[in-house]
């Protein structure tokens, strides 16, 4: 799933047109340039924020040239590292605490020491790896999932079950296959498919993914689809019920048919 460097998106509207040149072929899309968000002004606005005593001043300055450079710094490092692990409901929310942690630091800054990027973006991190591992002890032992589902175990129960390690694995291997084939058809609403795809990314990533507590589950396929808990909800528990259904089929006959 891409898009924002026009590589190829499969969850893309179908029903858009595609701009044609002259002699009807598709008009090539110049590349996108990156977008720098921490640049020199930055850096000489924090300076110069910490140069002043007036209050209005140092706001002004802080809301129109740095405030922005830090949300981006939260957002990139969050998303980097995956520091899923918050009792924020939302990404979002986490974001901004970063960004007030980082204004309270703010008149910590020398700029004899080093660039104010590197500076803001070693505490950000250095309070994410604090936090995060709180959280996760915190989630683990005092989780409720109530809000986010009746069915408490749902998209625990879908990756960890089963003791016999090969077979599951195997089992697995064929149902991702399988819903990858026939993903439009047993989801024809573009934001469904798009939710079952990134549920079944956690299948794919199943022996390398660290996440997993529900509520940093739902929390990172909400991030990667835009979408909310119910509709995430609703399409697990299909994708729960076939597989049950094809769980069924291999284990009678040894394989899936795809």
């Amino acid at each position: 799933m891409y898009n924002e460097n026009d590589e190829l998106d499969i969850f893309l509207d179908s029903e858009k047109t595609i701009a044609l040149n002259k002699r009807g072929q598709p008009r090539k899309r110049k590349p996108k340039e990156p977008r720098i968000y921490f640049t020199e002004d930055t850096e000489n606005a924090i300076v110069e924020y910490l140069s002043l005593t007036n209050q209005p001043q140092r706001n002004r300055i802080y809301n129109e040239r740095i405030e922005y450079a830090f949300y981006k710094l939260a957002e990139n490092i969050i998303h980097t590292f995956k520091f899923y692990y918050t009792d924020s409901d939302t990404i979002e929310e986490l974001k901004h605490e970063v960004v007030t942690f980082l204004l309270e630091k703010l008149h910590l800054y020398n700029q004899d020491k080093g660039k104010a990027y590197s500076y803001f973006g070693t505490i950000a991190k250095r309070y994410l790896i604090v936090y995060n591992e709180k959280n996760y002890k915190k989630l683990q032992e005092h989780a409720d999932m109530e809000e986010l589902d009746e069915n408490k175990q749902l998209l625990q129960d879908n990756i960890k079950e089963n003791n016999d390690q090969s077979n599951i694995d195997t089992f697995l291997n064929q149902y991702i296959l399988y819903i990858d084939k026939h993903l439009y058809h047993i989801f024809p609403k573009i934001q469904d498919a798009k939710t079952a795809d990134a549920i079944m990314e956690l299948f794919r990533k199943r022996e390398t993914l660290e996440i997993f507590n529900k509520k940093a589950l739902y929390i990172y396929i909400r991030e990667m689809t835009d979408t909310s808990t119910p509709h995430i909800t609703k399409v697990t528990k299909k994708l729960d019920k076939l597989r049950t259904q094809l769980f069924n089929e291999y284990y009678n006959h040894g394989y899936i048919k795809i």
